[in-house]
């Protein structure tokens, strides 16, 4: 038992097998894009805030989607840590955002953001927005931030603290005190480089912490299938760490991700409300077709 969560059951042989014989998340990363309708998104953004002056971001409605998915498929919060598969007990998502310092050089510092029970689309952006404004201010330090400053401050302790987070991690013995400190381990880890007029990439996911998926939001592209040149995509790039579930269960997360970001409006469900599924989401997968 670890501070993050339990060893998964009902594995069969072979999903016991595939981490020993690919023990590093290097070995098991899979590459797949997404091409999101972002007309619906944007236009639901619009709808959003005309209607109730509420100021929705494409990251906090591609974070909601992911989040929703993943009760639904609990299997993609897995995590591999000594080639052994957990169950996380909790959900969070990590990100970094660029700041200013005082003296208005840029700078960057990692958010970490929890799911509770009852989440919706509005409650998770309200969270992703207070953090961000809450790490905006130039002398504001986290405290990943205040670790990170503290970990650096003599020659010797980078090697030394990350030899023994290391050491305890493999063992399950990391306190959940460092385990909530760290960026590192989380459900997903997404980046926006849209926001930075970047294309999509394919980043890695790190060897150290139990991060088990990496999402990348690129700059528009256009649809060139729509025959309106107008209309754009929002690539998606996703690298994944295929040991903790089987192709197949990828496949139905992939397809329920993609229901609820061709209809967003479902986000707005409460996720206690996720269990059965509705009409809504039955009309959204008929969207699809």
């Amino acid at each position: 038992m670890r501070a993050d969560g339990k060893r998964a059951k009902g594995l069969t042989a072979i999903e016991q097998a595939i981490p020993f014989i690919m023990p590093k998340r290097v070995d098991a990363q899979n590459y797949v894009t997404e091409y999101i309708d972002e007309e619906v998104i944007k236009a639901y953004i619009r709808d959003v805030h005309r209607e109730r002056g509420i100021r929705l971001s494409r990251m906090a409605v591609v974070i909601a989607a992911y989040y929703m998915a993943a009760l639904k498929h609990p299997y993609v919060n897995r995590f591999v840590v000594n080639s052994r598969v957990y169950d996380r007990n909790h959900f969070c998502v990590s990100f970094v955002m660029l700041k200013n310092r005082a003296d208005g050089t840029p700078d960057e510092t990692t958010i970490k953001v929890f799911m509770e029970p009852g989440d919706d689309v509005f409650s998770i952006n309200r969270r992703i927005n207070a953090l961000i404004s809450e790490n905006s201010r130039p002398v504001h330090m986290n405290r990943t931030d205040k670790f990170a400053a503290f970990m650096f401050s003599l020659p010797f302790l980078p090697h030394l603290v990350m030899a023994v987070v290391r050491f305890l991690d493999r063992r399950g013995l990391l306190p959940r005190s460092i385990i909530d400190l760290s960026p590192f381990h989380t459900s997903m880890f997404i980046t926006n480089l849209a926001s930075i007029n970047t294309t999509h990439i394919y980043h890695h996911i790190y060897e150290f912490g139990t991060t088990s998926v990496f999402l990348s939001m690129g700059k528009s592209i256009p649809n060139y299938l729509s025959g309106n040149l107008k209309d754009k995509l929002m690539p998606l790039s996703v690298v994944m760490d295929e040991r903790i579930c089987t192709g197949h269960d990828y496949a139905l997360f992939n397809k329920t991700l993609r229901q609820f970001l061709a209809a967003p409006w479902l986000l707005e469900q409460r996720t206690a409300e996720k269990d059965a599924v509705s009409e809504d989401e039955e009309e959204a997968e008929a969207a699809l077709l």
